[in-house]
């Protein structure tokens, strides 16, 4: 929508068109944006609805005429859609002030991961206005779910009515596209006594709905529920799915998924083709909602959602606050089959930040992460707020999380060191590791990371602020040195992170989507079967094939180490891995090439020495 008018709380203004970000505004706690709206209905039409998605973070909003009551409306959770219907006037006035976050769920939105300028409070994500005949078909809502009779869709219905109404809704339910699967048909009466908003619940039953799968395992089946009022209609695309974690390992419709997933610093819907080009099966909304385009992004392309709520760092919070969008996250996700994992808190203590490498400095890892006092019982009361699986926190080593944020390499120890902290620290998924590094054609002298807890460039005597190749270098070889460990592993494991929040950073791609070198290296460590070094060359290493699909391979693997080279039989089973060799890597070699060549794979894996 044009013409908005942007007063920051210092008096500084601007026009723009939102949705939208006045950077210059970087800081401000307050802004107030201001439009008139002319009459936008058709003859026969009777009202219209302002619709604001990504009101961050707390707001009130007035508009002239409301049909569902007088004076402001207050609004504090920005990844809820606000709807204000109204009866415009020739021209109506319309007020959105946004506020900064009052409280800890701002989320990563409100820490110095992500940079001033694209945290002004404001309508971040759409600005829409409808309009239709009264009773309006509003909105509706829906939640796939199993009940003693089987399948059902939990269904909201929201209409306006501008006084007394009996009208009846209509629901069906037919697959999407070429997914398979029954239909349904119920109807309802709508009763009501005045003017203003009624909700409709309705249960619908699914008939042998056939089930979403995420890319590679199965097809993404979906479904659409059409309601209908008089001669207006909505349309809601769902999908039916079961995920449960056994022992540690995510299960959908009971089959075990491996995790390669890339952490999100915001919600671009161009990251899941970025996502899939790394081999990434799960992306992971870090510390923040992410818009609904995303979540449809992803139940097209069978790519798997971990959601976290919007709370990172140490410190008290109010659990009851907490709840409410534990619930409200709950229900706005639950149409999307993608959405598999939440977790509740991020980050809830940074401890063992800032050492070096060596046996000395594990030694003070190892000191520092069992001094940390974490009590995770808010965490965990969080967690039980939000749909199964959910993990009550990511956390640093020692806090007992079984998601895991490690660095080493980066805030401690070398990139080697991983397996040393599962052995100390045992987590069921890594869920961040990474190292910064600048973006091409940024100079890394001219930034700083603000988070004083993570050094700009890796206090490893190689990459230093005046070295950007060297940094961006040592971030793919970490990379590939950590992910292939997690890989041998069989843990499942999430980089940190996909895609820059500013101008340099941990992503494997800088803000405007150009790729370091860490991108190659984390795509090769993601491929679904892989051949990976055992051991650092040189000398003697065992080779190690992991198999993440669901069927066995049979193939020969070709690896060559400067002069060095030869062939092994490889045949490893679905879900498995292989172990052969070993080989033997000369001194003077400066890369190892393992190739895989089989009738259903073909994959390279090359390491820089």
């Amino acid at each position: 929508m044009q013409n908005w008018q942007a007063t920051a709380a210092d008096g500084r203004e601007t026009e723009l068109s939102l949705p939208g970000v006045p950077s210059l505004f970087a800081g401000s706690q307050t802004v107030e944006y201001r439009t008139t709206l002319p009459d936008p209905r058709d003859p026969g039409e009777d009202v219209a609805v302002l619709t604001l998605r990504g009101l961050y973070a707390h707001a009130e909003v007035a508009v002239e005429g409301r049909l569902d009551g007088e004076g402001v409306v207050k609004h504090d959770c920005y990844f809820v859609p606000l709807r204000v219907p109204f009866v415009p006037d020739r021209e109506t006035e319309v007020t959105v002030t946004c506020h900064a976050p009052a409280d800890r769920f701002g989320g990563i939105h409100n820490t110095d991961r992500v940079p001033d300028e694209q945290t002004v409070p404001g309508v971040w994500w759409d600005v829409s206005v409808d309009t239709g005949p009264l009773p309006y078909l509003e909105n509706v809502a829906v939640r796939p779910e199993q009940s003693d009779d089987g399948p059902v869709l939990r269904v909201q219905t929201s209409v306006l009515t501008d006084g007394p109404c009996s009208d009846r809704l209509t629901y069906s339910v037919r697959p999407a596209g070429q997914s398979r699967g029954g239909g349904a048909m119920e109807r309802e009466r709508v009763e009501a006594t005045g003017a203003g908003r009624t909700t409709l619940e309705r249960t619908v039953p699914l008939r042998d709905p056939a089930p979403w799968w995420p890319r590679g395992v199965g097809e993404q089946n979906r479904h659409v529920l059409r309601v209908k009022l008089g001669d207006q209609e909505q349309t809601v695309t769902f999908g039916v799915r079961d995920v449960a974690l056994d022992d540690g390992s995510l299960l959908v419709n009971g089959e075990r998924v491996p995790i390669r997933g890339v952490n999100l610093l915001d919600g671009d819907p161009a990251d899941v083709e970025r996502a899939l080009d790394v081999n990434a099966n799960l992306v992971r909304a870090h510390a923040h909602a992410v818009p609904t385009a995303l979540y449809e992004a992803c139940d097209e392309a069978g790519l798997l959602v971990w959601q976290d709520l919007p709370l990172t760092g140490p410190g008290a919070f109010d659990v009851a606050r907490g709840r409410t969008l534990a619930d409200a996250l709950a229900r706005r996700a639950a149409r999307h089959p993608s959405v598999a994992v939440y977790a509740a808190h991020d980050d809830p203590m940074r401890v063992a930040s800032g050492l070096g490498g060596g046996l000395l400095d594990r030694l003070r890892l190892r000191w520092r992460a069992w001094r940390a006092d974490y009590d995770d019982g808010a965490a965990t009361e969080l967690a039980r707020a939000l749909p199964d699986p959910a993990v009550p926190a990511v956390g640093g080593p020692g806090l007992g999380c079984s998601a895991a944020a490690y660095y080493p390499g980066w805030r401690y120890g070398t990139p080697g060191d991983m397996g040393w902290l599962l052995e100390r620290y045992p987590a069921d998924v890594v869920a961040e590791y990474g190292a910064a590094a600048p973006g091409p054609d940024v100079d890394p002298r001219a930034h700083t990371d603000r988070d004083s807890t993570v050094p700009w460039l890796a206090d490893d005597g190689q990459t230093t602020a005046d070295e950007p190749d060297a940094a961006r270098a040592y971030q793919a070889r970490l990379v590939e040195t950590v992910g292939g460990s997690l890989r041998r592993g069989r843990i499942d494991a999430v980089a940190f992170c996909l895609r820059d929040a500013g101008e340099g950073g941990f992503g494997v791609y800088s803000r405007d989507g150009e790729a370091k070198p860490a991108r190659d290296a984390l795509a090769r460590t993601f491929e679904p079967v892989q051949a990976f070094l055992g051991d650092p060359p040189p000398g003697e290493t065992p080779v190690v094939v992991v198999n993440d699909t669901g069927r066995a391979v049979r193939a020969t693997l070709r690896w060559q180490a400067g002069d060095a080279g030869d062939t092994l039989d490889v045949s490893v089973d679905g879900g498995a891995t292989w172990s052969g060799g070993p080989i033997s890597v000369p001194t003077a070699a400066e890369t190892v090439t393992l190739e895989l060549l089989g009738d259903q794979v073909q994959s390279t894996n090359t390491y820089e020495l």
